[in-house]
């Protein structure tokens, strides 16, 4: 499979420099597909976008990646819908809870899976994570029943972390003996979750 990177389509020009009164939504590029699928993604460092990367990729790159800070204002024109989001103090992205209260009616029927991301001191997620992050929070914003959902493990990365934020985690990890630098993020894990959505729906 040909490797696809995130384009900025407002970015390119011929050596200009073009004044934007807001940034034109990255997207990665999906291969070409009988329906349109996309996947929507909140993150503060980036684990939520690789794993929606991987996502897609494990459905042949079929869906473009949206972003909840870029994303289009309307994802009605798509014919199936995941969403995910990084957990941090038990909640995902604010952006993506006042855009989902806002167009979750509209969406819902659209909705094929979910996903959240989460540290989860460093241990691997389980049930309990799926009913608090998935059943409790994700699915209700959503508005949605059971579908497909599954809850990654997470990573801290201290380059990508703003100081006062990875000392507070800093502390309290060590407090527990567990390792700073973690990546618990397994692109095997999301590219197997993206082959059994796209399978739920053929």
């Amino acid at each position: 499979m040909q490797r696809r990177t995130f384009l900025n389509l407002g970015i390119a020009g011929l050596g200009t420099t073009v004044a934007m009164a807001s940034p034109i939504p990255v997207q990665f590029i999906p291969n070409p597909s009988k329906e349109k699928w996309a996947i929507l993604f909140g993150t503060w460092y980036g684990t939520s976008r690789d794993a929606s990367i991987w996502i897609s990729e494990g459905m042949g790159g079929i869906a473009a990646v949206f972003d909840i800070r870029q994303v289009p204002a309307d994802l009605s024109s798509y014919d199936h819908l995941i969403v995910g989001t990084s957990i941090e103090s038990g909640k995902g992205r604010k952006e993506l809870e006042t855009y989902l209260g806002a167009n979750a009616a509209k969406i819902k029927d659209k909705i094929r899976a979910l996903f959240v991301v989460c540290g989860n001191r460093g241990q691997k997620p389980g049930p309990q994570q799926t009913t608090t992050y998935v059943d409790s929070y994700l699915a209700k914003l959503c508005q949605v029943g059971t579908v497909p959902s599954h809850v990654f493990g997470g990573r801290i990365t201290k380059s990508v972390m703003p100081p006062d934020v990875y000392s507070s985690i800093e502390k309290m990890y060590q407090s527990m003996n567990i390792p700073l630098d973690m990546d618990n993020l397994s692109r095997a894990e999301c590219l197997q979750f993206g082959k059994e959505v796209l399978a739920g729906k053929a």
